[in-house]
């Protein structure tokens, strides 16, 4: 099928579409950072993941919308609807999810269902190597106030496949606020500071938890599914060594 004219609210699907179905793009997110030539490929911004500019978004006239049922608001994916839009919306709260679910944006938007990178990524997360010892960890996605990774998110997933578990992977919310002192009382091993959306350094983060290891890693390959998947087993497991896990 010919490649449609495709508008994505989600950063990572934003990379996958670019990457795999050339000129299928005509919209994207001002969050959507990769690939690095986005801009020079003449693709629209049309404001945030969680503040689309719909009018602009219509205005482009798109055959899909690419959305995810955790970045974007159900009010806005409703008013595209309403203008007559078709969107297409993700749902990735597992590894597991994130293949099937690249497949099925690809496919929708002409291009193949299982590029090349997207086999590589599942290669690459068949059977990871671990950096170390399991070890128990909270992970910051913010401050002030503080919130972490609770149940059933991506990127916990992720750090489980490389033997790092979610200190608070049975929390009842999925993103909880959680005061500094709890947060060193949980008895974590390590603390993992992604650089986004928060971003975490080494000046802004770990000074928070005196005594802890403390790793610092790339928000892209511990949050994004798409062709970053490739790389990430690599990438997370050497800031997780470089941790002194």
């Amino acid at each position: 099928m010919p490649a449609a004219r495709v508008v994505s609210l989600v950063p990572s699907l934003t990379e996958a579409v670019a990457v795999t179905v050339p000129g299928a793009l005509v919209g994207a997110t001002d969050w959507c950072s990769h690939p690095a030539d986005l801009d020079g490929l003449g693709v629209a911004r049309i404001g945030g993941t969680k503040n689309p500019d719909v009018a602009a978004v219509v205005a482009l006239a798109p055959d899909l919308v690419i959305a995810n049922e955790e970045e974007n608001r159900p009010a806005d994916l409703a008013a595209l609807r309403a203008a007559g839009l078709e969107v297409l919306v993700t749902e990735v709260r597992g590894l597991d999810q994130a293949f099937p679910e690249l497949s099925r944006v690809l496919a929708a938007c002409g291009g193949p269902a299982r590029p090349g990178w997207l086999a590589e990524a599942e290669d690459a997360w068949r059977d990871p190597a671990r950096p170390g010892p399991r070890l128990r960890a909270a992970v910051p996605i913010w401050r002030r106030p503080w919130m972490v990774l609770g149940r059933d998110t991506f990127a916990a997933d992720l750090l489980a496949r490389l033997g790092v578990d979610n200190v608070y992977a049975t929390h009842a919310e999925r993103y909880p606020r959680v005061p500094l002192d709890e947060l060193r009382a949980a008895g974590p091993d390590l603390v993992v500071l992604p650089d986004e959306p928060y971003r975490f350094t080494r000046e802004d983060g770990p000074e928070a938890f005196p005594g802890l290891l403390a790793a610092l890693v790339s928000g892209r390959h511990l949050t994004w599914y798409g062709p970053s998947l490739r790389e990430a087993p690599a990438v997370l497991s050497a800031a997780l060594r470089a941790a002194g896990r």
